[in-house]
């Protein structure tokens, strides 16, 4: 098998693994899982730009494979955002758990303290 074909294929395996999104405890496995994919498609792309692959309009697998780039890349631009956004829940909650902790944290309090002008 041509690498081309195999790009063909972890390109769609990738695309298909994009297409669930899990939440909770399942979501490490889930980025770990496309980290390693990305990483063998990375792999075979460079090997293609070595061999001097380059695209053609005209061929099937080549329209197929930048159909299915274009959706990676915008399935994992969903993916991405879904994880910043948990990440800024995360810490809005540790924001909201010190402060209901200790409420008054926040506060600067002068209160008690006497200033003489003279000297």
């Amino acid at each position: 098998m041509d690498n081309t074909q195999k790009l063909l294929q972890i390109s769609a395996k990738l695309l298909k693994h994009l297409s669930e999104i899990p939440k909770g405890e399942e979501r490490s496995d889930y980025i770990d899982e496309i980290n390693f994919m990305l990483d063998e498609r990375g792999a075979l792309i460079e090997k293609l730009s070595q061999e001097g692959f380059v695209m053609d309009a005209n061929n099937k697998i080549h329209d197929t494979l930048a159909q299915l780039d274009k959706g990676i890349r915008e399935r994992l631009d969903d993916v991405m955002s879904l994880v910043k956004q948990g990440m800024k829940d995360l810490q809005n909650s540790k924001k909201n758990e010190k402060q209901y902790m200790n409420p008054y944290s926040s506060v600067q309090v002068m209160d008690g303290m006497y200033y003489d002008k003279k000297k």
